[in-house]
């Protein structure tokens, strides 16, 4: 059953990305959606970021009790995993929570209201004006929006620190500039947008192919926040153990 959903995934997504009839109208769509995603979803992202960094160099600062350890180690410590792993993941994990369950209820509802089959009575390539919109704001404002992500969260341990007492100003500071590998960089931007992909294309998939009526449509949008989630730490894991 699992194969037959993912080979039924794989010919949804070749029917996205065939020519698009009208261009202008995917331009002015893919605008509206990037909106959505990306601007919409920043307040959720920069509250969430800065408050993971705080905690994040107060339980280092805790973990630290050795006096030969010097205290800049904070900042090194906070900055990669929030590079690496933080940023992109967490952010991944509540945008699929938030972008998710909008897609698939909305292509759903669209898919139980027989409006996907009036487009296609049309002569409209359905998955291509519905989904491909939202796969493209995906995997671009996905990365943007971790790249806020990374900075808020190294700002936030700085606050968090500063605060709370935990590491000085200067220390902190010295920790995040020191042994930086901007390599961490680019491990988290295709992190990001193999994210974004999956953010996208999973929970439109699920609304897709939806039968019923509204008790389904909210099943898919659940099922799709599951899948997603899922995908998005086993991909996790794949880019990891590719690129570090």
């Amino acid at each position: 059953m699992n194969f037959t959903n993912f080979g039924r995934y794989i010919l949804l997504l070749k029917s996205v990305f065939r020519r698009p009839e009208k261009l202008k109208i995917y331009l002015k769509e893919i605008a509206k959606q990037m909106d959505y995603v990306g601007v919409g979803s920043l307040g959720l992202i920069a509250i969430i970021s800065t408050f993971i960094g705080a905690v994040m160099t107060l339980q280092i600062a805790f973990q630290l009790v050795s006096d030969f350890i010097p205290k800049t180690i904070i900042g090194s410590v906070n900055r990669d995993s929030s590079i690496l792993e933080l940023s992109p993941t967490i952010s991944a994990i509540v945008l699929a929570g938030k972008i998710g369950s909008a897609i698939s209820s909305e292509i759903g509802s669209m898919r139980v209201t027989e409006q996907i089959d009036a487009l296609e009575i049309m002569g409209i390539n359905a998955p291509g004006y519905l989904i491909l919109p939202k796969i493209i704001s995906g995997i671009t404002m996905v990365p943007m929006l971790v790249i806020i992500s990374m900075f808020l969260s190294i700002t936030g341990g700085y606050i968090g620190g500063s605060v709370s007492g935990a590491v000085t100003p200067a220390e902190y500071i010295q920790g995040i500039t020191t042994d930086f590998n901007p390599y961490t960089i680019t491990v988290a931007l295709v992190k990001a947008f193999v994210f974004g992909f999956i953010i996208t294309s999973v929970p439109a998939y699920e609304g897709f192919y939806v039968r019923g009526g509204a008790l389904e449509v909210s099943q898919a949008s659940t099922r799709a926040v599951v899948i997603s989630c899922i995908s998005i730490l086993a991909c996790d894991y794949i880019v990891t153990q590719l690129l570090l």
